[in-house]
Order: C-alpha cells, then structure tokens, then sequence
C-alpha cells in the first residue's frame, strides 16, 4: 500500500517536516515492514513553470517534418524575470521549438527553462534547432514522468486549471509529494486504505484517532423505498457464507461527463500507484484509496430493470472492463439486471454498463461481499483487480454507506452532478462475535505483565468495545477487524500497540547437566561415521507418490502399503508421506547426475511415517481450550508411527581419477559396508543373509537383521529394470536400515576385548557346496563349529569352473585363531579348524576341496 504523506497528515498528526522515512520509522514500532519510498520530483530540478503561448508559427522542414517555432511567456506581463541563467530572457518571453500541435496561443502550458532536468537526465539548455534557438521545452506529461502521452503537450486548462504566469509547475501538479510504501499482511486488510493506516499511525505515536467516516457518516440518509431496486438471491452459500451481506446504492444525475479531474486528486492517485483515468473512475478509486472500501459506477441510462446479485448459471458468459470475454463458473458470485450478467461481484464490472465519456447518470454500488467467494473466483478466471485485493482480506462492513456517501458528495462538488435523496442500503451482516480473554492470559503468553487498565485501554483504542467481566474481560473486535476471533489475536494486539521493545529479552538458563540425550548422541554418531567414510548427508522432500511407497514399502509386489495421505499437498504427483527414504535419496541422485556429478554417495537420516488403524481423529479441538483427556488420547492414537530410518545410496566409483589411483566402481559390498558402519558404532551385531527384494537386483540383495532375527532393512543393487525406468546411474547400489530398530537393539555399556599379546594362527579352508547355499550361512556355520579360539573369518574367494562339478562352487576361507593366555599349537589349530568344518558339511554337506 502506497500512502501519499500529504493525504495521511489530514488523518493522522504527521508533523509539517516529516519525510516518508520517518513515516515508515513510526509505522513499523506497530508491526508494518516497510516496502520503499516513492518521490514523483526525484529526477526532475531546476526551473520548470507555468507558461502561456504568446505565438505559434508553423514550419515545414526539408526533412518533412512540420514543427512549431512558439514564444511563451512565464511572467506576468510588466514583471521582469528572477530566474536568471544562461538561456533565460530576462523580458520572461522565451522562444522555443515545439513538435507536438495539441495547443494554441494563449494556452497555458508547463515550461521547462534551461537548467531545469527532466526524469531520465534528460537536460534542458539553449540550443541552435530548425534554424533557431530553442531556449527551453513545452513539455508533455510523459517528459514531466506522470503519463504516458508522449506527442500531446499537457494543456492546463483541460485539467481546470489557470494559474498565473511563474507559478512552480512541480507544486501545481503535486510533484512535491512523497508516498511511504508499506507491506500488508493478509489478516490486516484494513491498512489497504489511508484511513487504516491513519490509524495505525494514531496508535504508534498515542494519539487518539479522528476517524473520517464518523463525520461522513452523519450525512448518511436512511435508506427509503424509492431507492433503486437491489435484491440477493443466494440463500444456499456454497462456502458456507453469504455471498453479499450488504449491498448499499446510491444515484447521481446530471454530471458533466467533460469534467477534469482535478490535479490534486490525480497526483494523489498517481502516488498511490493508480493511472487516472476519468473523473468518475478516479473518484472511484480515491475513495476506495481513502476508506478501504471498493466501489463500482454503473451508467444508469444502459441499466435494464434492477440489480440482482446472485451465482452464475451454467454456460453464461460476461465480458468484463478489460474486453475478455469470459466464460463463468457456478460459484462466480454475479451483479445482474434484466439483462444478465453485468459484473464479476467484488472483481471487475462488465464492459455493457461501464461509465464511459457520455454518461450523465451514475449508480453508485457499495457492497459487502464473501472473502473466499472473491478470492476464488479472483484465482478462477486470473482476475486479480484493486477492488478483489480488498475484498479476500475483509471489508469493514459498515463502511458501504459511508463511502457511497463520500463518491457522492465527490460526484457531486467536481463533476456537477445532483444527488437523488433516495437511497439503498441492504444490510445482512452480523455483528462481531465477543471473545473472552481472562485477566492472567496477557502476561502468560507474552510474559510481560501488563497492568488491567493498560490491557483495557489498548483494545478500547483498537476500537473494540471492552467490558469487565469475571476474571477478564469480554471484548468486541471492531467491524474493520474480522481477524479478531480468539484471544490469541488479542494478546498479540496488545503486544503490537504497546510496543514489542518492551517485552523483555530474557535467554532461557540450560539446565545443569544437559545437552544431548543418549539417542541423540548415537545418531549423531553414526551421522559423523557415514560422513568420515565419505558419504554425504542430505535432506529430500517426505512427500512421494504412493507408487513409491508401494515399491519401496513392501518386499514383494501386489502387497498394500497403508500410507498417510495429504489433505493439500503440493502436487498431485507427491501425494502421500513417505514410507521410505529412498524416492526421496534418488531423486537428489538423478538431481545430480543430471547435472554431471558422476561419482556421489549420499545418506539421509530421516523419519518415515507408517499409519495404523486409527488416521486423524474425529474432530478438530477448538482454540484457546485445553482439550479433554479422550481427545487428547484419541489424537495420540491418530498419529501415524514415525521411525528414524537411515539409508544410503551409491553410484560411480570410489575414488577420483589420477595418475596415482586406480578408481574402483562401487558395487553391492559398499552399500552393505555402510550398512554394517552404522551397525558397529551403535554397537549393535548385524547379520546378513541373502534375500529379495521387488527394487533390488536378485542374487544382489542382503537381508539385514539384529542378532535376535528382528529385520532391520535390505542392501544391494538395485534392479536393472528400475534403473532403466527411473533414469539412474548404471549398478547404483542402495541401503536403508530402521535406525529406530537399531537403537533399541542397542545393549549397555560395551566390554571392550583384551588384545592378546600371542600370535595368532591362520588357517584356510575351502568347501565345496551346493550353488544356491549362501555364502553368509558357511561363514554362520564355520564360527559356531570353530569355537572360542577363532578371532576372525572371511571370504576371499568364491570360484565356479574347471575341477569343480556343475551346479557346485567353492568357498574359499582364511580362519584366523588366536588364544587370550598361550601360543596356538598347530594341532591345537587344526582341531578347531576340523571342527568348523564338520559343523558346516553337517548343516549345508560342504565338503573340502581337493
């Protein structure tokens, strides 16, 4: 909202000195943030004045172009000139070359003298031009920067005006005027006017308020039978509220449709940020500027019976003011007369009864209509106007009749127009609701203890009617506040008007012994390890499509996946909360690799969100209330399980390309080693087996679980078919782990093994087994059967071929034995080694290679 400062001194107690900025300064001490300063005169300096065309003598050049070879006078004839430089006639007669032919001798015109600068730093001097010197400009509204009619000189008299000779031109059009832009938030629309902010200003520098639509409203006549016929047809409000809950009309006849407006009203709008356009049109928006509320004028001679306001029918059409026709929608809320449509309510009228250059009589409209209404109908048809912008954020409802008054009074003193005394004033609103706001809540919600009298006297300012009630008070919001409904909006008003510096900044005290519980600790730990291996953490978005959690959610195809639904969710396409972090991780993943990243290995800790039987609760509790022990229990059982997942996702190789490495492609291993990484730190035995999963590679998947059989999650590659279908990196590797499962797996404090100080014995071994016996269950078998002597098994080999018979492979392993008080004989070894190996030929008849 752009406020000229010259307009809000005659509401507000703005000292004579006062810039925008101190404007701005005083306005955000009660919450406004400031936008920018507007200053029509910026750019513009130097000598520009009233001057009269003393001659105009027409000349054809070679070039074919006609111009005007003009004097003008810019002092009174018998005064000599004051201004004086070089270039300036003392006589006051200048002579200057003019292209544009919109004007006569004896017209009075804005005269740019040199030294004057114009917007643009455009200069003005003498200079030789067609044969003479042109010693300034007849200048144009577009060179003084207030139009856009560049060819057509600004001619004083058709703005009704005939100032003398000499006169500062930059004061005469309002020039010299500033506008303090401030941002409004949606809940405070009453500040789209001046009297709002008026007010607003009132308050920050305690001072009482002189509303303007108080002594307009005196002059208000009662509504009468013989007003013009207004009717609302919608008793059955589709969003729950009236469409119109007051409709206001008056009539004006007989104005003059060639009437000016006035200067100062056109810089007033201009500053404002609204184009003049026509007496009638500007008065329009003046008074909507100044009161808040918007108007429309119809002209009443191309009106057909009444008006009725009501919704669209299906495949009516309107066109509106800006001559698009429009095809309507049921729920558009609709101003009709005998005719049909005529207006979009509350966003644009219709081009069929607009005011136009012949019209004599006007019927003022000032109504009252549904925010959602207009704000849906505003979105619908891309139709955002002055007026709509009001109306979505709510009218004053009983401003209507006072601002129909203020145009007709305007109508009426500058158009020439006569008032008809009968009047329409169709009033269904419904007075505020009271609010209750106890004596204690003030001082507990903000913590400022604030004395009864002050509580009672800044609502009393705000305009609210305040009355004592039992522990509290019971407290009226004001018409112009319709964001007053609970008495949290309350408090924060008295927070704002009594100014927010005086709450006091008090740190709170940690207490002793804090700081991070024993589970932030240990996920905070496996963060740092997955980082120090190289991995990097991210943050992905938790809304997915239900075909990933139906993918990623469940090991085999077909199998339902309950998923929490999001009543708004951004788009369609992520309608769901994520049952997985994966979506979310391959999407940086392909995020990324789009964008030529080759090498990534990325992992998030996150929770997922698995719904049960219960979703939401019945009903919403109201504000302001604690609710009671079943409602509090029936929310509690509503809340979908949330587990802390961890999961990580690889493609590309592990290492840069140089002269001194030798980059290795990552591969199903390394997922699974980041799995166990987490595993080991929180100190929590990870078993792994092999099994399937729907969006991992078969014969590439790992089967985690804690050492009591409880799954834990899954490892491997994924399918190539998802790759293929999802656009990935060729072999990316994936993991995800319930971190939830993981802690809770966790045991005391961890026993730290003795280091023996004996040499180890290492043996290996190598069985021959059936293809399909996992690897993972030889290496179970092998530690059972060696006993307490064995410190260590691994893999290093599996081979298929030459020497070993089809549908078998050989498992190669290195044993290493150690014992925590003597040095292992060989035998010793051996029998261990003897034992592992009947243990796992009993269980999967593994039998030793040759």
């Amino acid at each position: 909202m752009r406020v000229p400062v010259s307009w809000l001194r005659e509401h507000a107690p703005v000292p004579e000195g006062a810039t925008a900025e101190d404007v701005l300064a005083t306005l955000i001490r009660v919450g406004f943030e400031e936008e920018a300063v507007h200053r029509p005169a910026d750019g513009i300096s130097g000598p520009v004045v009233v001057g009269q065309v003393l001659t105009k003598e027409p000349e054809t050049h070679s070039n074919g172009k006609t111009v005007n070879w003009c004097t003008v006078r810019v002092v009174p004839e018998g005064q000599e000139q004051t201004l004086t430089g070089k270039g300036i006639d003392p006589s006051g007669v200048q002579g200057v070359i003019c292209g544009a032919h919109n004007f006569e001798v004896g017209d009075k015109v804005v005269v740019t003298l040199p030294g004057a600068v114009l917007p643009g730093n455009f200069r003005i001097s003498a200079r030789k031009t067609y044969g003479h010197t042109s010693a300034g400009m007849i200048a144009s509204v577009r060179e003084l920067g207030i139009g856009e009619d560049h060819d057509g000189i600004l001619v004083l008299s058709t703005l009704g005006l005939d100032p003398e000779l000499g006169t500062d031109a930059l004061e005469l059009l309002g020039l010299h005027d500033e506008a303090a832009e401030i941002n409004v938030t949606p809940d405070r629309g009453y500040a789209f006017s001046v009297r709002g902010v008026a007010r607003e200003y009132c308050h920050a520098v305690r001072t009482p308020f002189a509303d303007p639509a108080l002594a307009i409203g005196e002059r208000v006549p009662a509504p009468t039978a013989g007003g013009f016929p207004v009717a609302v047809d919608d008793d059955a409000p589709i969003h729950g509220n009236p469409g119109c809950t007051r409709f206001t009309a008056r009539t004006v006849t007989g104005i003059d449709p060639t009437a000016p407006t006035p200067p100062w009203l056109a810089a007033r709008l201009r500053l404002a940020g609204i184009r003049s356009i026509s007496l009638p049109v500007d008065i329009s928006n003046y008074v909507m500027l100044e009161l808040g509320q918007p108007l429309h004028f119809y002209d009443l001679a191309r009106l057909t019976g009444g008006i009725t306001v009501r919704r669209a029918r299906a495949g009516e059409e309107l066109t509106t003011l800006d001559g698009r026709r429009r095809t309507l929608d049921p729920e558009d809320l609709l101003i009709t007369d005998g005719s049909g449509p005529i207006g979009l309510a509350g966003v644009m009228g219709g081009a069929t009864t607009e005011v136009s250059g012949t019209t004599v009589d006007v019927l003022v409209e000032a109504a009252r209509f549904d925010e959602v209404s207009i704000a849906r109908t505003t979105r619908r048809h891309r139709l955002p106007s002055e007026a709509s912008k009001r109306f979505e954020r709510g009218v004053d409802p009983q401003i209507a009749p006072v601002a129909a008054q203020r145009a007709v009074e305007l109508l009426v003193e500058l158009a020439g127009g006569t008032a008809v005394e009968e009047a329409t004033d169709l009033d269904r609103t419904v007075a505020p609701r009271a609010v209750e706001l106890p004596r204690a809540y003030p001082a507990r919600r903000v913590g400022v203890d604030y004395p009864a009298e002050t509580v009672a006297g800044l609502l009393t300012e705000l305009g609210a009617s305040v009355s004592a009630v039992e522990d509290g008070w019971s407290v009226v919001p004001p018409t112009w506040r319709p964001d007053l409904t609970a008495p949290e909006d309350l408090v924060e008003e008295i927070a704002r008007l009594d100014g927010y510096d005086n709450i006091p900044s008090r740190l709170p005290v940690a207490p002793p012994g804090g700081g991070l519980t024993d589970e932030q600790r240990a996920r905070k730990q496996v963060a740092d390890a997955l980082a120090a291996a190289g991995l990097v953490e991210v943050l992905a978005y938790p809304f997915v499509a239900q075909a990933d959690n139906e993918l990623w959610g469940a090991p085999r195809a077909g199998v339902p996946v309950p998923s929490v639904k999001l009543a708004n969710p951004i788009s369609e396409a992520q309608g769901v909360l994520r049952v997985s972090l994966l979506p979310g991780l391959l999407d940086v993943l392909r995020r990324n690799t789009s964008r030529g990243f080759r090498d990534l290995a990325l992992y998030e800790l996150g929770r997922v969100f698995r719904p049960g039987e219960q979703v939401g609760s019945a009903e919403i509790p109201p504000l302001g209330a604690r609710p009671a022990e079943e409602v509090l229990a029936q929310l509690e059982a509503g809340l979908p399980a949330q587990p802390r997942h961890l999961a990580a996702v690889l493609a590309g190789r592990d290492a840069a390309e140089g002269p001194w490495t030798a980059p290795r492609a990552l591969d199903w291993q390394d997922a699974l080693d980041a799995a166990r990484l987490a595993a080991e730190v929180l100190g929590v035995e990870l078993t792994v087996r092999q099994g399937t999963h729907q969006a991992f590679h078969p014969g590439r998947t790992a089967v985690l679980a804690t050492a009591d059989g409880t799954p834990a999650g899954y490892a491997g590659e994924l399918h190539p078919k998802l790759v293929a279908a999802q656009d990935l990196p060729e072999r990316t590797v994936a993991m995800e782990l319930n971190l939830t499962t993981l802690l809770a797996a966790r045991g005391g404090v961890r026993q730290a093994r003795p280091i023996s100080g004996y040499p180890a014995a290492t043996q290996d071994v190598a069985l021959v087994v059936d293809a399909a016996v996992p690897a993972g269950d030889l290496h179970e078998a092998l530690v059972e059967g060696a006993g307490e002597l064995l410190e260590d098994v691994r893999v290093f080999d599996v081979y298929r071929g030459p020497g070993i018979e089809d549908g078998k492979k050989s498992v190669a392993f290195a044993l290493r034995f150690r014992a925590p008080d003597r040095t292992l004989t060989a035998e010793e070894a051996s029998a261990a080694r003897e034992a592992a190996v009947a243990v796992a030929a009993e269980r999967h008849g593994a039998v030793l290679r040759g």
